[in-house]
């Protein structure tokens, strides 16, 4: 026995031997064909009664009612909850009562998967039940699930609700928290629009590299890693757009990826280290083309999830059917704080974010103390998708020149509710400029700048051979679903969240508590009262303790003797 386990874990491995030893399989391998679900019985079983007299459903006992010779059960699969009804003479036509008396009444537990075969039936009360006529047993919970207790009213008192459990044991929280699941439904549904409405389109669907020899595509720290058999520094991609480039000069004239990306960067509220975003680049189109598309493709997206365009987000109504607000990086600045800097120089730039109270190091260019004073003064207003356009050439080293206004490249970034959810550009094919650009980003590396960019000396070389005019676009999925699903934190749209290592409770050998005195053969008998280690039990209330172990010694009937009080009572000096 191990000392790490808990009363209940002890007692299921028994029940788990218990079910082994009656000739019954507690992880069968055979397949179990399910024909139907909850949801559907729940939803339909009255207006088509004749569907459901023959009726094979799958799922957990999450609730039971032992009632002597008949019982109900709540079973859940993965559409819901549904009540079943065990009579013991129908699952146990002959005889032996064993599956009823011993294996449903004593040996299954809450959290168990179970199989049963039967017929839907209507009960006194009206509630839509399955009368269950067989019995198999599927999979043998060894954890007790937390228990989630609701009122009449519906509301969750004791549920499994702190946040760090929830997201790192994403397993149970599905299972007791069900409703959270349409988070992830809708998740898909957001992905499958948005493909859908690209390959409507004529756009295809291709996959790059995750590990790159150069990291490039975006301003960020990457993760590295080294390949042993080719001897060389690899990096988990930032982004994908060097790549889906590569194949514009290809010769495609659209193509798009879903991806999962990864930042060394700071983890919050709205970043994670791995994110999946999708990027699309389409050939002979610019900025001004993809700000259409992008209002059409999120009003479609929208719609397959709600309906409508419109969603409720926190406090504020968004709504994406466009067209949407467009503003210049200089002109919103200058709306929101009084300041024009399109004409200041790097030094103006820093004595206008002292006085703005905004703090900055000799890393920073011209570009990034920019993008330091709109993120501090500018995006927090931006509550309906909002465009902003036009950025300083210094921020964008991949984006095109503008055609008309000295300084500025062809960009525009989707803002909606404070946050940047979509990025795009006029791409930059002019391989002399891209060259020239990735050479200022090596100074700003050489400053400090551990986000600038690396030479791409292959990209380079593609863009030599001709690359047709493009228009590129890449939207944060993770942040688009926060919103689809009125969601204030990236860690709920995903279902395995980035986290710091589990603190590990410490586990006491028996050695430990011999060494303050306590007898070997009652070590077994703490742990199963939940003191795993010495200061656990030094904790305690000395007295509580010792009249504790008199009634686990009369519970499990343990043929040892019982510590005098004044033993016990040492254990704790």
């Amino acid at each position: 026995m191990s000392i790490a386990l808990s009363e209940q874990e002890i007692l299921r491995r028994e029940s788990l031997q218990q079910l082994r030893n009656l000739g019954i399989n507690p992880y069968p391998a055979e397949a179990f064909d399910v024909t139907a679900w909850a949801k559907d019985i729940t939803e339909n079983f009255e207006a088509h009664p004749d569907t459901y007299q023959h009726v094979t459903l799958a799922g957990r006992i999450m609730t039971r009612r032992i009632m002597g010779s008949a019982s109900f059960a709540e079973l859940q699969d993965s559409t819901g909850r549904i009540q079943i009804y065990l009579k013991r003479d129908d699952i146990c036509p002959d005889e032996d009562k064993t599956l009823y008396n011993t294996v449903f009444k004593k040996l299954l537990d809450i959290g168990d998967y179970i199989g049963v075969k039967g017929y839907v039936f209507l009960t006194q009360t009206g509630e839509i039940s399955v009368h269950v006529q067989q019995l198999f047993v599927l999979s043998k919970s060894l954890k007790p699930l937390p228990v989630v207790k609701r009122d009449e009213e519906g509301n969750i008192h004791d549920g499994f609700t702190d946040p760090e459990q929830r997201y790192r044991q994403r397993y149970v929280d599905l299972t007791v928290n069900p409703d959270f699941k349409q988070i992830f439904i809708n998740r898909s549904k957001v992905i499958s629009s948005m493909r859908d409405y690209f390959n409507s389109e004529g756009w295809m669907e291709v996959e790059t590299p995750i590990l790159q020899p150069v990291h490039g595509g975006a301003a960020a720290r990457p993760f590295a890693t080294h390949h042993n058999t080719l001897d060389m520094p690899l990096f988990l991609r930032i982004a994908n757009e060097l790549y889906l480039k590569r194949l514009i000069v290809a010769g495609f004239d659209g193509v798009y990826e879903f991806g999962k990306m990864f930042r060394n960067e700071g983890m919050d509220r709205t970043h994670n280290p791995e994110f999946t975003s999708v990027e699309i680049y389409v050939a002979y189109k610019d900025y001004i083309w993809m700000m259409e598309m992008v209002e059409k493709c999120l009003e479609h997206v929208t719609r397959a999830i709600h309906g409508i365009p419109v969603v409720q987000y926190g406090a504020n109504e968004i709504n994406f059917a466009g067209p949407y607000v467009k503003l210049s990086m200089y002109d919103s600045i200058l709306k929101y704080t009084g300041i024009d800097v399109s004409e200041m120089d790097e030094a103006g730039l820093r004595e206008t974010c002292a006085d703005l109270g905004i703090e900055t190091n000799e890393s920073m260019g011209k570009g990034k103390l920019i993008d330091e004073i709109f993120g501090a003064k500018v995006e927090a207003n931006l509550i309906q998708p909002t465009y902003i356009t036009d950025y300083p050439i210094e921020m964008t080293p991949l984006a095109k020149k503008h055609r008309s206004k000295e300084g500025l490249v062809e960009r525009f970034e989707l803002f909606v509710n404070g946050k940047e959810i979509a990025n795009a550009y006029s791409e930059l094919n002019d391989p002399i400029d891209q060259r020239e650009r990735f050479e200022d980003q090596l100074l700003l590396a050489g400053r400090g700048d551990d986000e600038a960019m690396a030479m791409d000396d292959d990209f380079l070389r593609a863009l030599e051979y001709g690359m047709p005019p493009t228009s590129g676009l890449g939207i944060g999925i993770d942040r688009l679903v926060m919103m689809m699903t009125n969601q204030s934190t990236i860690q709920e749209v995903l279902f395995f969240p980035q986290m710091r290592p589990e603190k590990k409770s410490k586990i006491a050998t028996l050695d430990d508590f011999v060494n303050i005195g306590v007898p070997p053969e009652w070590v077994p008998v703490l742990n199963k009262m939940g003191f795993n280690t010495v200061e656990e039990l030094k904790a305690a209330n000395p007295n509580k303790v010792f009249n504790d172990l008199g009634g686990m010694r009369k519970k499990l009937k343990l043929n040892i003797d019982m510590p005098v009080k004044e033993a016990v009572m040492a254990w704790f000096e």
